[in-house]
């Protein structure tokens, strides 16, 4: 019989430091037996969902926050290139926190369509589900490590012939205005056996 979710043993530690960045249970087979051999199960990508908003603090009969589309706003006035982020802004997105190198807005957001999506460095427009590509281009050996399974958390299973796996997006960790992950304590481990201050073995 096989459990419907494994975990990672050898990437435990690792994935202990950048799993939990929200998730949901890895798709698996319905009888919960193993494929006919040579059978992989797919491994699935989170991707965001379309273009980001501009929160407004009201929320919807649900509950729900209700945002602004960016291109509601930048359709009608130009790009600011000059803005850059880690400087206030004098009229919109005050809040914004913005840690990330001395890149300026439209260093990733494409300013021709009113922000309606990413702009690579070679000038070409992505989705906003297809953030992934936008990050590699600037943080190779991050993705590099993440293509080879050693960065970014995930759930499912090892072992493809079992089941499916499902991998985070770096957006699901990372806010992409200020990337970087906080400064995190390991855990303490469990007492050693023999070092308890107890007068040792008996």
């Amino acid at each position: 019989m096989t459990h419907p979710v494994r975990q990672f043993w050898l990437l435990a530690p690792l994935a202990a430091l950048t799993a939990g960045c929200g998730g949901s249970a890895p798709p698996s087979s319905a009888s919960g037996e193993s494929p006919a051999p040579g059978v992989r199960h797919p491994v699935v990508v989170r991707t965001p969902h379309g273009p980001p908003g501009v929160p407004t603090g009201t929320f919807d009969e649900k509950g729900r926050p209700v945002t602004v589309a960016c291109a509601t706003c930048h359709a009608t006035r130009p790009a600011n290139a000059e803005a850059k982020l880690g400087t206030p802004l004098a009229q919109f997105h005050q809040g914004l926190v913005g840690k990330h190198g001395s890149l300026s807005c439209t260093s990733c957001h494409n300013p021709t369509n009113g922000y309606a999506s990413l702009r690579l460095a070679d000038g070409k427009s992505v989705p906003h589900s297809d953030v992934m590509t936008l990050c590699a281009q600037c943080h190779g050996p991050q993705f590099r490590d993440y293509q080879h399974g050693a960065h970014g958390g995930m759930s499912g299973y090892w072992d493809l012939a079992k089941g499916g796996r499902v991998r985070n997006n770096c957006v699901d960790c990372h806010d992409p205005h200020a990337p970087k992950y906080p400064t995190v304590s390991p855990a303490r481990g469990p007492n050693d056996r023999f070092q308890t201050g107890g007068g040792g073995h008996e």
